[in-house]
């Protein structure tokens, strides 16, 4: 049995990394589409300088703020 159980928590290591990488591809998508909105206005073969500094901004932007409700999250649920 010992086998066996150490095979079950290898697996749901395995389970809650494969979850945490499609969070992730989650959060990209989320994050391409929203910056995609807008900042592109037409699709050409290459960005312009307005279009990439609008993407570089909302991305941080989009970063800043999952990182501020998260932080709020952990101190509302530590206090």
């Amino acid at each position: 049995m010992a086998g066996q159980e150490k095979l079950d928590v290898e697996m749901q290591r395995f389970i809650l990394a494969e979850q945490e990488k499609v969070k992730f591809q989650g959060h990209v998508h989320n994050i391409t589409d929203a910056c995609w909105d807008k900042c592109v206005d037409k699709v050409g073969s290459k960005l312009d300088s307005r279009t990439e500094t609008c993407i570089v901004n909302c991305v941080e932007r989009f970063i800043d703020s999952s990182n501020l409700v998260t932080n709020r999250f952990t101190q509302i649920g530590q206090n």
